[in-house]
């Protein structure tokens, strides 16, 4: 932050990011989710007026508080105007038999800003709605993601994703949508696609899209908020939801040694297991033994557990791929995707060598397009070509994933190996 200008501007795009989700959830909650375009204006304005009044003035001790200050202002203008309004949620309907200031600054009280979160989870996740466009909706409004970072995400592009968000939202305009925790069978069948959007919030801050940014512990710390969130619900606390949870937490203990000073990545054979943060650590621990009663086992319960194996390891020789092999096959059976075949080839690798592992790899349905589309797909088959002895091949795959990947870090990492090869 070097200079007057740039801190307000950087200080707005990271409270952006922590709390327009919250603002967002909260209006929706007072004007009805029909307003939906009203809200994000709303919030817009907030932030916009933020900017302004901080880039000539001096930044409030508790910037935080100032936004959620100004857009509960905002909002008592807006209702007392009754400008386009003609849909106000029941909620705020009943209450306004009251004073206009007191019935809005109960949806501000920090336990119902929560709650407002969680309904507007369970909206966006609406069974009517098509589940990708569930899930695009969820991460836009309640997480402020761009489109571009969705379409990361979701593995799709920018045109689609704005295409996704825009059916969505008219969807929400001629239907009527409750904004509300369904209670229920209801409940549970929206559990799963839930479950989905903080998987891929998490995984969107674990390996960013930014290139100059390999970790946002910014998402990462979103994502295990709302899931906490999740399970201190009576309805939430669920044997996936709490193994979500644990998945995460022992993600997040790793993040002190995947990147080094020089903001170069650092393999897991080579981090200092001394910089894990074994809090965490312990919670992961904690929460995967929450989320062994019932009898079903999800795919969170697998990665948690295969996540857990690592952290049992003292030093990477010390892995046991061969619990690691078996936790990788079940979790095939319930989750056949690429990325899941492509990891478990890095285990046989270990186990069987490289050549095993190449096969697998070469034998993943559509691989010739993940080779072009995907970085991941071609750095770990160079890795393992220059491995086996076959140079050529090898910096050939990983200059491809050089030119797939916009993370700067990332093609640190594989000019080295590049170089390494020559």
């Amino acid at each position: 932050m070097s200079t007057g200008t740039e801190q307000p501007q950087q200080l707005v795009d990271h409270l952006f990011r922590h709390e327009a989700g919250k603002m967002i959830a909260v209006l929706t909650r007072v004007f009805g989710i029909t307003n939906l375009e009203l809200v994000e204006d709303t919030v817009q304005e907030t932030f916009l007026k933020a900017l302004q009044v901080w880039r000539y003035g001096q930044l409030p001790d508790n910037p935080s508080a100032w936004l959620m200050r100004v857009a509960r202002n905002r909002t008592i203008d807006l209702i007392r105007r009754q400008q386009k309004l003609a849909n106000l949620s029941d909620e705020l309907s009943k209450q306004l038999q009251s004073s206009t200031e007191n019935a809005v600054d109960q949806f501000f009280l920090d336990t119902e800003i929560a709650d407002s979160q969680l309904r507007m989870i369970f909206a966006c996740c609406h069974p009517a709605l098509h589940p990708e466009d569930q899930v695009a909706l969820t991460l836009r409004t309640v997480s402020g993601f761009g489109v571009q970072e969705i379409a990361r995400a979701l593995m799709s592009t920018e045109s689609a994703i704005q295409k996704r968000l825009y059916r969505a939202r008219e969807f929400i305009k001629s239907e009527t949508i409750l904004f509300e925790i369904p209670v229920g069978q209801e409940f549970s069948a929206r559990l799963e696609i839930v479950y989905t959007v903080l998987y891929l919030l998490f995984n969107e801050g674990y390996n960013s899209l930014k290139a100059d940014e390999l970790i946002r512990h910014d998402l990462c710390a979103e994502a295990i908020r709302l899931c906490k969130l999740l399970t201190e619900h009576r309805l939430g606390a669920e044997p996936s939801a709490f193994a979500l949870l644990s998945l995460m937490c022992f993600q997040a203990s790793r993040f002190g040694s995947r990147i080094g000073e020089d903001n170069t990545i650092i393999l897991l054979q080579k981090q200092d297991r001394n910089k894990w943060d074994h809090g965490l650590i312990r919670l992961g621990y904690y929460y995967l033994n929450r989320s062994s009663t019932g009898n079903k086992l999800s795919v969170y319960h697998i990665e948690s557990a295969i996540a857990a194996e690592h952290c049992l390891a003292p030093d990477f020789g010390s892995t046991n791929w061969s619990a690691l092999l078996h936790l990788y096959d079940c979790l095939l059976e319930q989750k056949p995707t690429p990325v899941v075949r492509l990891n478990r080839s890095i285990v046989v690798a270990q186990l069987e060598g490289v050549h095993a592992a190449i096969d697998l790899i070469l034998d993943i349905p559509g691989i010739r397009v993940l080779l072009e589309q995907h970085y991941i797909y071609p750095a770990v088959l160079g890795d393992l070509y220059g491995r086996a002895g076959n140079c050529n091949e090898g910096r050939r795959l990983l200059q491809i994933a050089s030119q797939l990947t916009s993370s700067l870090a990332e093609k640190r990492l594989l000019q080295e190996k590049l170089e390494a090869l020559s």
